[in-house]
């Protein structure tokens, strides 16, 4: 069998890092352009549109702070997480502990979900302030290895601040999707007409700008949110690649993945609000609650493969790539 071209760690999160600012960028773009044409379609002047554009921007400073300083306790609490103590999980403890100095980092205070399905997260605006949460089912199911390159995954989220990072996206979304919706209830009761007043001027060149608005109004959410899970999606890249940095050992998270995936039991506390932060989609593809989900994660195949491409193995086979699939 051909071996596949060798990739270094590096150069996929120095990849990974390069999308994610892409995608960020595109989303800020949005906003600007759908807060600037929102204000002049609603005012007829410049001086309209750059004020929407601070007005969004004010909105996602306020979205941001709120989420930003209790964003993790209310996560934690939601997924019924208790914090360890050191005795109560000496293994897991030690894992944490040796990987929180490989990535230079405080340890994150540990919480553990009593649940039999194995998965994991990472919360906390930055590393002197990160908490990881594990199920209980994670340390029955999976070995030193695997639980390592789990870890490794979590604590690279702390380390490269990938809360706080789509906690950014996350407002800036929130923010286009308010000023829409703003923008479309103002118009349906004839406020925008009102607006703009008698002498505003413009005839059918405000008639299309209006209609632009609209349009920009219904699909401009649409779009923002694609970009979101793009951009999720991204920095799960970028967490898989940097647990390999840290433990050197690209199988045990390949092992991991495939067992988390492949596991059948239903993580009960999760919810479209936390999916994303799971290290794999908790909601499994044969729930009722999965009907009409947008992906969050990459697809597992993918994340595999990366991680052989690391060792300069082949990808897999089309009988694992099609069960892998399924899974994820």
């Amino acid at each position: 069998m051909a071996t596949a071209q060798r990739e270094s760690f590096y150069d996929q999160i120095s990849s990974n890092r390069r999308r994610s600012v892409i995608l960020v960028a595109i989303v800020v773009a949005i906003l600007a352009v759908v807060g600037f044409i929102i204000g002049y379609a609603l005012t007829g002047t410049l001086a309209g549109g750059y004020l929407a554009i601070a007005v969004a921007v004010v909105i996602a400073l306020v979205i941001s702070a709120v989420s930003y300083y209790g964003g993790d306790s209310l996560v934690l609490a939601a997924s019924g997480a208790k914090e360890v103590k050191p005795a109560d999980a000496p293994q897991l403890m030690n894992v944490i502990n040796e990987l929180s100095i490989a990535a230079g980092i405080p340890p994150p205070k540990v919480y553990l979900i009593h649940d039999t399905a194995p998965n994991a997260f990472a919360t906390g605006r930055d590393p002197a302030h990160a908490s990881v949460a594990i199920t209980t089912g994670l340390l029955q199911k999976l070995d030193r290895e695997e639980l390592q390159g789990v870890m490794g995954h979590e604590l690279s989220h702390v380390r490269n601040l990938d809360i706080r990072f789509t906690l950014l996206v996350g407002a800036l979304v929130g923010s286009i999707a308010l000023l829409a919706d703003f923008f479309l209830r103002f118009t349906f009761f004839g406020g925008a007409g009102r607006g703009r007043g008698r002498d505003s001027g413009g005839g059918g060149g405000a008639a299309i700008l209006l209609v632009l608005a609209l349009v920009l109004s219904i699909l401009a959410p649409f779009f923002a949110r694609m970009v979101q899970l793009a951009v999720s999606r991204q920095r799960e890249y970028l967490a898989d690649a940097s647990s390999v940095e840290l433990t050197r050992n690209p199988a045990g998270l390949q092992r991991a993945l495939a067992k988390i995936a492949a596991d059948q039991e239903v993580l009960e506390v999760a919810n479209r609000a936390t999916q994303h932060l799971y290290i794999v989609n908790p909601i499994k593809k044969f729930e009722s609650r999965a009907a009409g989900l947008t992906a969050t994660h990459p697809p597992l195949v993918d994340r595999v493969n990366r991680l052989r491409q690391l060792t300069g193995e082949a990808p897999l086979d089309a009988a694992s790539m099609e069960a892998l699939a399924r899974l994820g």
